[in-house]
């Protein structure tokens, strides 16, 4: 059996200068360093189909994914990062990390941030790893963030980002460890933030068993007479929404749930949104991780987003709603938790041999 091997790089805020710069190049990955004017540090990922930018010290969120020459980043109001304690201050983003104590969107009754603190957390540290396993050559960026807060909650937070030689699909991981000496409550979604394509499909090739339109309206939702009775019909029938034809009505959002999204002999669920011309975006987890998930669409003149898939613990309606429901998660004293998503962009033909081999 091969053993893996890999060389770990500390990274350190001095590394990131005003100007790009190398900090590691090879046949199959270049890493690349900068701080934004907006005072954010920045690493690009890259490998011959193209490249992650990801924030080491903001919550390690991915501010924006290249691969071939396809920006999978939703149209946003935000030409760089910023600096914000929470995800609103710097909506543009990618992908970014939900949660951990609190998930989704607060009512009016509830105390916690939109998508709760971990967002655009402080890390404590940043690393490189470079190296090969199993599956080939890797390049992994890693972080650790410790929150403890006195008389309350204290975990340990361990996101990455891991890119594969000559893949444009990238695994992100999130680890949690509860450090207190009670349980403590956990919430957690994989929030990807993928572009939106005028009439792309959203496909899932093994099915799931029901999808739900969400019935609440969040108070940044300002329903109009247009989008109430669209909403209507989608309730009736879900599955109106199939493809992204009617942007006109996807203004306010539309978000939908998945129950009992159906794996793979391997345990995976598969989702794509695949576009008019034959590729695709795609994403696949676990539900055995994520016992939730989510699709989110929005179009208007400023921000256009068509998240197909946000794979989570919960439904993001904000901790009192979820707390009722049952779908508030608890780590005991010690113990963790492991979540990961591979993602990203397949070429025409990558979609054709994917679609085959879940039908073998």
């Amino acid at each position: 059996m091969a053993t893996d091997k890999r060389t770990t790089i500390s990274l350190h805020p001095e590394l990131f200068g005003t100007d790009e710069k190398t900090l590691l190049a090879s046949a199959d990955f270049r890493v690349l360093a900068w701080t934004y004017p907006s005072g954010v540090k920045a690493l690009a990922l890259e490998n011959n189909r193209g490249r992650v930018v990801v924030l080491p010290y903001q919550g390690q969120m991915v501010w924006s994914a290249v691969f071939d020459g396809c920006d999978l980043t939703m149209r946003n109001m935000f030409e760089q990062p910023r600096p914000s304690p929470t995800v609103i201050g710097t909506y543009g983003c990618f992908m970014f990390h939900s949660g951990l104590l609190r998930n989704g969107c607060p009512t009016p009754n509830d105390d916690h941030p939109l998508h709760g603190e971990m967002p655009c957390a402080p890390m404590d540290r940043a690393w490189l790893e470079v190296g090969e396993d199993a599956a080939g050559p890797f390049l992994r960026l890693g972080g650790e963030y410790e929150y403890v807060m006195g008389f309350g909650d204290h975990y340990r937070a361990m996101p990455s980002v891991t890119l594969r030689a000559g893949s444009a699909l990238f695994d992100i991981g999130m680890d949690v460890r509860n450090l207190a000496g009670k349980p403590m409550e956990l919430m957690y979604m994989a929030h990807m933030n993928y572009a939106y394509v005028d009439g792309a499909r959203f496909v899932e090739p093994l099915g799931v068993e029901r999808t739900r339109v969400r019935s609440s309206v969040p108070a940044h939702v300002k329903p109009t007479p247009a989008w109430s009775a669209y909403m209507a019909e989608l309730t009736e029938d879900p599955a109106r929404l199939e493809s992204l034809d009617t942007p006109e009505l996807y203004d306010p959002e539309i978000v939908c749930f998945f129950d009992g999204a159906r794996a793979d002999p391997q345990g995976n669920a598969h989702f794509l949104l695949k576009h008019p011309d034959g590729p695709a975006f795609y994403t696949r987890y676990q539900p055995a991780q994520f016992d939730h998930a989510a699709r989110w669409v929005l179009h208007n003149a400023d921000q256009q987003v068509a998240a197909f898939v946000l794979p989570a613990t919960c439904e993001p309606e904000g901790y009192l709603a979820e707390k009722a429901k049952g779908n508030v998660r608890e780590l005991g004293a010690g113990q963790s938790a492991s979540f990961s998503v591979t993602t990203g962009y397949l070429a025409a033909e990558e979609v054709q041999q994917l679609e085959g081999d879940l039908k073998r």
